[in-house]
């Protein structure tokens, strides 16, 4: 792992940075509006949204929820020029550090059936598949 990479809690003027890194990492879907989602994380617990940096460029990302029983993590994505050396674990780790410092006993996260790279990643750093089906109900239209 490179040692200029550093994490930092998003700010705003990292809206543009994050949202390239979503849709390059294949993490933009049509029901997803970024900057809405980013806008949503804004409002609850922004120190649980975090930036990976090369220099002064973003490479990576990742979104942490936590209510208070499970932790969640959302829009973890690396760059695909950056993948493969280690970011999105370090990510992880201090995702899991920050839930660890919150009382959180469990993560949830969810990976779309198809994403077979990111469902290997998440075996490698001890995640398992939970026999759960996920349901969900749209509140508002993200478009």
């Amino acid at each position: 792992m490179e040692t200029s990479f550093l994490i930092r809690p998003f700010s705003l003027g990292d809206t543009d940075a994050v949202i390239n890194v979503w849709r390059r990492s294949g993490l933009v879907h049509p029901n997803n509006n970024p900057a809405k989602d980013i806008q949503r994380k804004l409002r609850v617990r922004p120190d649980l949204f975090l930036v990976g940096l090369l220099g002064a460029d973003i490479v990576a990302t990742v979104m942490i929820g936590y209510e208070g029983h499970r932790g969640w993590i959302n829009y973890l994505g690396v760059l695909p020029e950056h993948q493969r050396r280690g970011y999105a674990r370090w990510l992880m780790e201090e995702a899991e550090r920050l839930l660890r410092l919150e009382g959180c006993s469990k993560i949830n996260l969810q990976v779309r059936s198809t994403n077979a790279s990111a469902l290997s990643f998440y075996d490698r750093i001890g995640f398992a598949r939970d026999e759960v089906i996920s349901l969900g109900k749209r509140l508002e239209p993200d478009s």
